[in-house]
C-alpha cells in the first residue's frame, strides 16, 4: 500500500478535472453523432447546454486547480 503526498484539495481538483474532461468528451461524441446522422435540431441544444453550465463549470475548475496548486507549492 503506496501513501499519496497530495492534499486532499489536490486530489479533488484532479478527480473533478477527470470527470469535466470525460463530460467534454462525451458532448463531442453527442456533437458529432448529431452532425454525421443529420439530427442538426440537437445542436443548438447541445451548444446551449455547453454555455449554459459547462462554461462557468469549467472557469470554477480553473479556480479549484489554481487554489490548489497554489497551497500545494505554499506547502
Amino acid at each position: 500500500m503506496t501513501t499519496s503526498n497530495q492534499t486532499p484539495l489536490l486530489r479533488l481538483a484532479g478527480k473533478c478535472l477527470k470527470y469535466f474532461l470525460l463530460v467534454l468528451f462525451g458532448f463531442a461524441i453527442a456533437y458529432a453523432l448529431s452532425s454525421a446522422l443529420g439530427i442538426f435540431h440537437v445542436l443548438p441544444i447541445l451548444g446551449y447546454i455547453l454555455q449554459l453550465f459547462l462554461f462557468p463549470m469549467g472557469v470554477i475548475l480553473l479556480c479549484l486547480i489554481t487554489t490548489a496548486v497554489i497551497l500545494e507549492s505554499l506547502r
